[in-house]
């Protein structure tokens, strides 16, 4: 693996983590949600990118596949966050930057991946 692509990779997983620490910062901390509805919120924010972190721990390349399909939904959460409400304007525009850095590491990767020659022949 070229370590260009390698490190990539690596930046890829490491915007999944910190998309995933700025959701439970956003909706604990800078903006919970009213009443005692914090546990299911942080559920519905944190709980799809879960399953790309695990992957990322034994595939880099599809976990971060798994986390950028997932990040098209929290790229369109951080646009209509951003543009609806000013007061969390700077951790919507942050969880777009990020969602961002995951897909385009994605472009990044699939533009220089070569299959693996059949070695049959």
């Amino acid at each position: 693996m070229n370590p260009a692509r390698f490190d990539a990779l690596h930046a890829g997983a490491a915007a999944l983590f910190l998309l995933a620490l700025l959701q439970i910062l956003w909706h604990a901390w800078l903006a919970p949600p009213p009443g005692a509805q914090l546990w299911p919120t942080l559920f519905v924010a944190v709980g799809p990118l879960v399953p790309g972190l695990w992957v990322c721990r034994h595939n880099l390349r599809r976990g971060v596949l798994i986390g950028g399909i997932v990040c098209l939904f929290y790229f369109c959460h951080g646009i209509a966050s951003a543009w609806a409400d000013i007061s969390v304007r700077q951790p919507a525009l942050a969880e777009v930057a990020l969602s961002l850095v995951v897909i385009g590491v994605l472009g990044w990767d699939a533009r220089h991946y070569r299959r693996p020659q059949n070695k049959e022949n």
